[in-house]
């Protein structure tokens, strides 16, 4: 059920990104050679980079703005990755390796925030933008390359949207290749939810559905607004970067792929991607479709509500894959409950599970055509975002009209606007997102979750 194209690690701290290009003089004590960096570095040397920037294309069309007398590195690694997708992009501004090197005390350990599959991550500060960043440089023999640099060069150059991570430059030069992206404080989510050291608190509900909704928008955009469209094709809790206030922005855009247009129904292409998120569907044919990534989104969504991972080797095989465990429970209402993260201790609201969980179901339908388009996803988690559970008081706020069930008590609140009806016991049990398509159906001797799904 996943594939295995691309398997990546997680970052401890962060897995933010970054991005540069040649542009300017190296500082002083830097050896022109891209590929050696002094450990002696003169900051106050530092030769300031000029503003010449790059106009790509994904047909590898380079125009540069500035005369040089070499030809552009990015426009040579379009055309020797056989990047073809015809897409405009606009300016992107470039860095020296030197520059980058000053930026990161020479890229010292003290600036490491993680690794991933594109490389190592450094924090760095640079002079000329006044500017903390995320530095990514690529690794020459890890799992991602040249291709996937100039990609996600392009797809960010394009990208403009407050739930996608800023692309601030990059870096051609030599054999090296860095990105350069805005620092993301408190790294990814995936260092949010999954091993939590004794000192950082678990999640709470409010802030897992404002993250989910954040991430759904950043999907939306690369979907339905961005031209031409954009298949994400490695959504993951690793690839989701929060800011300070938990706003979440997707990166790491080295896989992502210009979706069907016309009258396409999907772009075949080999399997890429990490186990545990992959489409079963994409996995088993190669062709990807925007509802490969709904699927994706669905499994993140569901460790954002069980707290556990995609894929965890140290459980039980039948219980390793979270869809594959989740999937039998769906079938009944009783089970939702054991479905939460524990971490959470029963602060959640119980309608607000089902109806998160319903959606989460949805989106790992096993058939792509069952799925939802993500902008129903988005309109139904903006809804839970924005009824704000009050864990003090056990009551959603924003005049709400909801019925919880803790135990064997009732409570009941007010949501304004709710088409939200409930029968406990036998009768049938009926939840709706108010304004979308998604719903939850429950009957005495047939429970279904949105046409019997995962059965």
């Amino acid at each position: 059920m996943g594939c295995f194209g691309r398997t990546v690690k997680s970052n401890k701290r962060s897995e933010t990104k970054t991005t540069k290009k040649n542009d300017v003089t190296s500082p002083k004590k830097l050896t022109n050679d891209p590929n050696i960096v002094h450990k002696n570095i003169n900051r106050d040397n530092q030769t300031q980079p000029s503003s010449d920037c790059l106009k790509v294309s994904l047909c590898g069309d380079v125009n540069k703005e500035v005369d040089t007398k070499e030809e552009d590195q990015l426009a040579l690694d379009a055309k020797d990755t056989l990047v073809e997708d015809e897409v405009s992009g606009k300016k992107a501004q470039t860095f020296t390796f030197g520059q980058l090197a000053v930026a990161t005390g020479n890229f010292k350990s003290d600036c490491f925030l993680g690794e991933g599959g594109f490389g190592k991550v450094y924090r760095g500060f640079i002079e000329k933008i006044n500017q903390v960043v995320a530095i990514k440089q690529l690794d020459r023999t890890g799992s991602q390359g040249i291709r996937e640099f100039v990609v996600e060069v392009l797809t960010l150059s394009l990208a403009d949207h407050p739930n996608l991570v800023k692309l601030i430059g990059f870096c051609a030069e030599g054999v090296q290749r860095l990105l350069v992206y805005e620092y993301m404080p408190l790294g990814s989510l995936d260092n949010h939810l999954h091993d939590l050291p004794h000192s950082r608190k678990p999640l709470a509900w409010n802030t897992r559905m404002k993250i989910a909704a954040g991430a759904a928008r950043g999907l939306e955009y690369l979907h339905d607004t961005i031209k031409p469209p954009v298949i994400y094709r490695d959504l993951k809790c690793s690839n989701i970067l929060l800011d300070k206030e938990y706003h979440a922005k997707l990166s790491d855009f080295g896989l992502a792929k210009v979706g069907p247009r016309g009258s396409e129904t999907h772009v075949s292409t080999r399997v890429m991607g990490t186990y545990g998120y992959c489409a079963p569907d994409y996995a088993l044919t190669g062709q990807l479709t925007f509802k490969s990534d709904v699927y994706s989104f669905g499994v993140v969504l569901l460790e954002l509500i069980t707290g556990r991972k995609a894929i965890d080797n140290t459980r039980p095989r039948n219980k390793q894959s979270l869809v594959e465990w989740a999937r039998p429970l769906f079938k009944n209402r009783n089970n939702f409950k054991k479905m939460v993260d524990p971490l959470m201790e029963g602060e959640y609201p119980i309608r607000g599970v089902y109806q998160a969980l319903a959606i989460a179901a949805m989106c790992v339908q096993e058939q792509p055509s069952m799925r939802p388009v993500i902008a129903d996803v988005v309109m139904a988690l903006d809804h839970l975002a924005s009824s704000k559970y009050d864990h003090g008081h056990h009551h959603r706020r924003n005049h709400s009209n909801v019925t919880e069930t803790r135990g064997d008590d009732e409570e009941k609140k007010t949501l304004p606007e709710s088409n939200v009806t409930e029968k406990r016991g036998d009768e049938e049990e009926k939840i709706v997102v108010p304004e979308s398509n998604v719903c939850v159906e429950e009957e005495k001797q047939e429970n279904k979750i949105c046409s019997d799904q995962a059965t």
